[in-house]
């Protein structure tokens, strides 16, 4: 879909009425279209032609890019910085913020200066603790959790002031997210911590990896039943997603990095592949088209760490934009695309970009 109001192209859009941010990510979860996320690895540089790069790889295929906040606890470079060269030549993104590494104080300031500089979405994270990365004598913070984190963020937006109480002239116009995981224990009460995110602010969800469709569809069912998907203030949950490279590479993530269910069906299922990386790219796709008719299911956030070549096909072959273009550098500018391209992005219909 294509703004009517669009200013211009690339450019953060008018806030409409029931809508709380200027970005293209929340019109596309509220007009009811399915949403495609991904995330770049911030580099190991402060070369911002580095981070252009990584984002470029996704042109046309996603509707927002996640920087990610040293994850992992490894550093990188900032979050805010990603979202802030991204921005600038018109990409959508979202920041991560994790309570590891910031008290209050800083964290309200990077969400204004965020803000300031364009970042449309949010979301909030409690963050891996230090000993998992590659500083474990740091000093942790943890002043808040991804909870707190997450009021002390709407009532940034909503009631125009600091933690403190104290006014802020212009408040920051973001969408709220959070994260989810609903395939580790304990599950019983994931869908009620959920209820307690979106009671918080949270009107987007990212989970973690899935690669078990069964316990899928019992949390979505859980969260459906706590009303958290209907209504102008639903929750969108976007499910997490990737390829792996093997069936090697999947046993040392399942038992090296916590979080991450990986079932013995699906290790059996590369191990009998003959190519099994594009084996892990099939079983990708075919989750995404298993996720994409469950209920309440509003988008997936694809991760797909040193296979982000990948994340292109796997959208074009599962179709699940339905003919959308998200918008990147150049699309509407003729002149820039590939001469040898079917049609200009110009010149697509107004249902087929957004």
């Amino acid at each position: 879909m294509k703004f009517d109001d669009e200013p211009v192209p690339g450019y953060s859009l008018p806030v409409l009425p029931g809508h709380v941010s200027p970005g293209r990510l929340e019109r596309v979860l509220r007009a009811g279209r399915f949403a495609v996320t991904t995330e770049i690895d911030p580099p190991d540089s402060a070369d911002p032609a580095e981070v252009l790069r990584r984002a470029a790889i996704f042109d046309g295929y996603v509707d927002a890019i996640n920087a990610t906040d040293g994850s992992g606890a490894n550093c990188h470079m900032s979050s805010v910085g990603v979202c802030s060269l991204l921005t600038r030549v018109g990409y959508a993104t979202i920041l991560q913020m994790s309570c590891r590494d910031r008290n209050r104080i800083a964290m309200q300031g990077e969400i204004l200066g965020a803000a300031a500089m364009g970042a449309c979405n949010l979301l909030c994270l409690t963050g891996d603790g230090v000993q998992a990365g590659d500083h474990p004598h740091a000093r942790p913070v943890f002043d808040l959790d991804s909870l707190s984190l997450l009021e002390m963020a709407r009532r940034m937006r909503d009631e125009s002031c600091f933690e403190s109480g104290r006014p802020i002239d212009s408040p920051p116009r973001v969408f709220l997210g959070a994260a989810a995981n609903p395939f580790v224990p304990p599950r019983a009460w994931r869908a009620q911590r959920l209820a307690k995110k979106a009671a918080a602010g949270a009107r987007f969800i990212q989970t973690q990896y899935c690669f078990d469709t069964a316990t899928l569809r019992d949390f979505m069912a859980e969260v459906a039943d706590y009303g958290l998907l209907e209504g102008p203030d639903r929750l969108h949950v976007l499910v997490g997603m990737g390829p792996l490279a093997s069936a090697r590479s999947a046993r040392w993530i399942r038992d090296n990095v916590p979080g991450i269910h990986i079932p013995d069906a699906v290790i059996r299922r590369l191990e009998g592949a003959s190519d099994q990386r594009e084996e892990g790219a099939r079983l990708c796709r075919d989750i995404l088209q298993e996720v994409r008719e469950i209920e309440g299911v509003s988008g997936a956030h694809i991760m797909a760490y040193r296979q982000e070549a990948t994340v292109a096909r796997i959208i074009e072959e599962t179709g699940v934009l339905e003919g959308r273009v998200p918008w990147y550098p150049g699309r509407d500018d003729p002149t820039e695309l590939n001469p040898e391209a079917p049609e200009a992005a110009g010149d697509l219909p107004a249902a087929a970009s957004s």
